[in-house]
């Protein structure tokens, strides 16, 4: 299962049934997307060639309003990882009570491997292709892996010439300057932050004492959350990129960490260096996956040495390593609530978009606090009732429950 993040997402939903009692139907509908959409860009390099680029984008569900889901560009992008994306995407809006079903979209493409002139083409070109299919109250697209606010302007700029209805409300994550949120850079790190507060308001032993934090990840989420519990006294001793980990008992320095990577493309070098495989294994009271799926599995499950572990990628530990890391007393805070920071945003900037009145970081900070200590709150409210299910079961018996009666309600089971 480790090699299917669709098949992952599928297994989830089928154990949520269960304890909530689908019928076979409502189970169906919800294990595939309502739309699904694939297509070959062809783009011109740079050199004059014409090189083609599979591209996806898929609409997990629409019961509780328009599809949400970011567009990430990376050479793994599958189909079966798209349409497991944008199904987590559905909980995960449901999760945090915000009136979006799950979208997501991916290109096969290593961005690394194209110039900014040829980045922007197949960003344009990917606008063109989906402004068929999507629109402020139907699919509101945003940055995801490998892209940012500039690759969502271009996109915005492309799809305005197509589609002239509300443009700027149809894409998220873009530029302050054409109507971004103030905020949405640090949402989705800040959103794992709160639910490491909420945490450890929880847990008896860490009321005198702020638990010890490693982080699989030195993209957006990842550094957002290290710097946001640094500035309040936790404690990280291990970061990551993809090159390598490393790592300091005493405590490493975050913005150090970046001026490095700055300099030299990389985290490795500046403390003692480990690999990801180590890093994922230290002795630590909260291990923070931040980058993709799949890092949690068969292979190291019995190796984790956490004591909780909060989700910050998607789908970073596979459904058996679930059941394995319960056993073995060890608590997974799942992504659906604890990145969804991001998209919470992401909803702040479309609702701003929508009305034309904008707020200030402030006030976006502090209607996402009371979005996710409200969603960690629930979560936790169904795991004292349930203390039998993961907490990953106790999310999605809320998300899956709310999304199946707005499908009751519609009429569509």
């Amino acid at each position: 299962m480790l090699g299917n993040p669709y098949k992952n997402a599928k297994a989830q939903l089928k154990e949520v049934s269960k304890i909530i009692g689908l019928t076979a139907k409502e189970y169906d509908y919800l294990s595939k997307p309502e739309h699904f959409y694939k297509t070959k860009l062809k783009i011109k390099l740079d050199n004059g060639e014409l090189a083609a680029f599979s591209a996806f984008r898929s609409q997990h569900s629409s019961s509780r309003g328009p599809y949400k889901g970011g567009i990430r560009f990376h050479p793994g992008v599958t189909e079966d990882e798209v349409k497991a994306l944008s199904m987590w995407m559905s909980w995960k809006c449901s999760v945090a009570g915000i009136p979006y079903g799950g979208g997501k979209g991916g290109i096969v493409v290593d961005p690394k491997m194209l110039s900014k002139t040829e980045l922007e083409r197949l960003s344009r070109a990917y606008a063109r292709w989906a402004s068929k299919f999507i629109g402020c109250w139907i699919d509101i697209p945003a940055p995801d892996v490998n892209t940012d606010s500039q690759i969502m302007a271009w996109m915005v700029d492309e799809y305005e010439k197509i589609q002239n209805y509300n443009p700027r409300a149809s894409f998220t994550g873009k530029p302050i300057e054409i109507g971004g949120s103030e905020g949405r850079e640090e949402a989705t790190g800040l959103g794992g932050f709160y639910t490491l507060e909420n945490l450890t308001k929880k847990i008896k032993k860490f009321r005198n004492k702020k638990p010890t934090i490693v982080v699989q990840g030195m993209g957006n989420v990842g550094y957002w959350f290290a710097k946001f519990a640094l500035d309040v006294g936790y404690k990280v001793i291990a970061i990551s990129d993809s090159k390598g980990a490393v790592y300091n008992p005493k405590g490493i320095d975050i913005e150090k960490v970046v001026r490095h990577k700055e300099k030299t493309g990389s985290v490795v070098g500046i403390y003692d260096e480990l690999t990801n495989d180590q890093l994922l294994t230290l002795d630590v009271d909260v291990l923070a996956p931040a980058a993709l799926e799949n890092v949690i599995t068969g292979k190291n499950v019995q190796k984790i040495n956490a004591k909780f572990i909060i989700e910050l990628a998607n789908g970073p530990t596979t459904p058996d390593s679930d059941k394995i890391l319960q056993k073995r007393g060890i608590l997974v805070v799942p992504d659906v609530l604890a990145n969804a920071g991001g998209v919470t945003v992401s909803y702040f900037e479309w609702v701003q978009n929508l009305s034309g009145y904008y707020w200030e970081k402030r006030e976006v900070f502090k209607k996402l606090k009371k979005i996710m200590d409200k969603a960690f709150n629930e979560m936790w409210k169904v795991h004292v009732e349930k203390p039998q299910l993961t907490l990953r079961m106790t999310a999605y018996v809320t998300a899956v429950s709310r999304v199946v009666s707005a499908m009751r309600v519609l009429g569509r089971v």
